[in-house]
């Protein structure tokens, strides 16, 4: 699976921070498109990230045209402007690499550059209570739908730290 998570003009680096450090947890890479609302060094960045911003790969992009320039692959849109629901989508069977592109915070991305992209739009289903979700929350959310239907390849499913069994001396009875 060749997943990248591309962001297009950031403008809040605790949501950046915030989606680095889901990238490193699914192993996606992470493209940043200027303008960006923070300096990347900035220490709130990197504090969101915490101590996993060492194993972050990621790319700086001047615009959107560079970017475009350098990745070959399936753009797929995240906006309200969408038609389409995120999760009806096929990923395994689309071409990879795929490039999940969501939009700064206060506008999305370029609606010309959206109007470009049309078919290829898709948005999360919400109430009609909200304009849209946080950013770092739909990256997550969508990322891992995308990681879903690849039964999350590449991803570990027990807990490699303390061991999938650590829970084990908790049971009561057992360990007394």
């Amino acid at each position: 699976m060749n997943l990248h998570i591309v962001l297009y003009e950031p403008e809040i680096p605790q949501n950046t921070g915030n989606i680095m450090r889901t990238c490193v947890a699914i192993g996606a890479k992470l493209h940043l498109i200027e303008p960006l609302g923070f300096k990347i060094d900035e220490s709130r960045l990197k504090r969101s990230a915490l101590d996993y911003y060492e194993h972050l790969d990621y790319v700086v992009h001047k615009n959107f045209e560079a970017f475009a320039k350098e990745n070959e692959g399936t753009y797929l849109f995240l906006t309200r402007y969408g038609k389409k629901n995120y999760a009806d989508i096929n990923y395994p069977k689309l071409p990879e690499p795929l490039y999940l592109i969501f939009g700064k915070e206060s506008t999305g991305v370029d609606r010309k550059l959206l109007a470009k992209h049309l078919d290829n739009c898709y948005r999360i289903p919400t109430t009609d209570k909200v304009r849209s979700l946080n950013l770092s929350n739909a990256v997550a959310i969508v990322a891992y739908e995308v990681l879903r239907q690849f039964d999350y390849e590449n991803l570990i499913k027990t807990e490699p730290h303390k061991g999938e069994d650590f829970l084990d001396q908790f049971i009561e009875g057992e360990n007394t």
